[in-house]
């Protein structure tokens, strides 16, 4: 009989985890070490130095590989520097098409960065797939996305783009920060790379900074083992094993951030004082019916803006929320606002922004576990 597969809330708790043999303790034991002994010369039990291998680092791996459904998985010490070794695939003259909704400290990356050492970057609106397709020529090595974007929201058909990077012979990786394995998994719809800012929902504590990618292909996950190994951005074993600990409550807490999200949701588009709200579970929203069918729900991450353009509003907003912190960062258990033209997306030229819908005006909310009620009242005192 064939053996069924296991649900996702038991795999966020046991995936990747096993008792430790000497102890039997149920936890992985964090492993502060940077070094193992060997009985000969190169003779050892899998570990030899720490910025290559260490066994808390290990369990992480495997449990993120396992809640995305891959099969290789690799943590970094941030989530930028996992993205630079996805780049580090590349070479001179290689070129990239890229979302033109993208976070800025990845446009940073791409831009004032490997620009620099002939790297083409293409950013095209991915909402419709003709753009990527006009973008791609011989040269275009890496398809890469977010779905969710951020701060729009916007959603991208993930199996569209597999298709075309299929088609066209290169990778296709998936930023999937803002939906996490809960809502989302790309590898399943054919992304050869899926990276996460572990700092965000996975950790789920605003109390790490660390990057993962996971990978299906053998010789994938071995050329970005050796980077990662050579490179040496790797995180410590304490970070690894509050992630771990923050990995057993994912899927509650994604339930809470998406019940509370929509709630959030729903009551700003009816007060007065908003005039847009970017949320992918509204039946208006420009790629709802992909969203509907390549997520699970549609998450606690929204942004909206402010009738009229003075700044001063959403500056007042800001800076008048009492539940909401302002702050840079998304995903923890406690509810955030942030002003992307001025925060996050700071590194992006204005024009730019503006172009890609990206107004002065926006606010970016990362809903958290509070009760509804409280951050509803927050919001009222504050448009008020």
């Amino acid at each position: 009989m064939r053996e069924r597969a296991m649900k996702f809330g038991t795999k966020a708790i046991h995936a990747g985890v096993e008792a430790d043999p000497a102890t039997g303790a149920i936890m992985t034991p964090i492993y502060q070490t940077s070094t193992y002994a060997q009985t000969a010369p190169g003779v050892h039990k899998g570990y030899e130095y720490s910025r290559t291998h260490n066994p808390t680092r290990t369990a992480l791996q495997n449990a993120l590989a396992a809640l995305e459904n891959g099969k290789h998985g690799l943590c970094f010490s941030s989530g930028m520097a996992s993205i630079d070794a996805i780049v580090k695939l590349l070479k001179p003259g290689d070129e990239v098409v890229s979302t033109n909704d993208l976070y800025g400290g990845t446009y940073r990356l791409f831009t004032k960065v490997y620009a620099e050492f002939g790297i083409v970057f293409r950013f095209v609106d991915m909402g419709d797939m003709a753009n990527v397709s006009a973008a791609i020529n011989d040269k275009t090595k890496l398809i890469w996305a977010e779905t969710p974007t951020n701060p729009l929201l916007k959603i991208i058909d993930i199996a569209a783009l597999a298709a075309l990077a299929e088609k066209h012979k290169c990778l296709l990786g998936v930023d999937n920060t803002f939906a996490s394995p809960f809502l989302q998994n790309p590898m399943d719809l054919g992304a050869d790379i899926v990276m996460h800012s572990v700092t965000k929902y996975l950790g789920g504590h605003s109390d790490v900074v660390m990057g993962a990618l996971v990978v299906k292909d053998d010789a994938l996950h071995e050329r970005l083992a050796f980077i990662q190994n050579s490179c040496g951005a790797i995180p410590g074993p304490q970070d690894c094993f509050l992630v771990l600990r923050g990995l057993k409550t994912l899927h509650l807490r994604m339930q809470r951030h998406s019940e509370n999200g929509k709630v959030i949701a729903e009551w700003l588009v009816k007060h007065p004082k908003v005039d847009k709200v970017y949320w992918p579970g509204f039946p208006s929203h420009p790629n709802h019916v992909v969203a509907k069918k390549q997520m699970r729900d549609f998450g606690g991450m929204m942004s909206f803006t402010l009738k009229g353009d003075d700044m001063a509003d959403a500056t007042k907003f800001l800076s008048t929320t009492k539940v909401f912190t302002l702050a840079e960062s998304l995903g923890g258990v406690e509810s955030l606002s942030g002003h992307p033209a001025s925060m996050t997306h700071a590194s992006i030229p204005r024009e730019e922004r503006l172009k890609n819908g990206l107004a002065d005006t926006l606010i970016r909310l990362s809903v958290g576990l509070e009760d509804a009620e409280d951050l509803i009242e927050d919001l009222e005192q504050a448009l008020g």
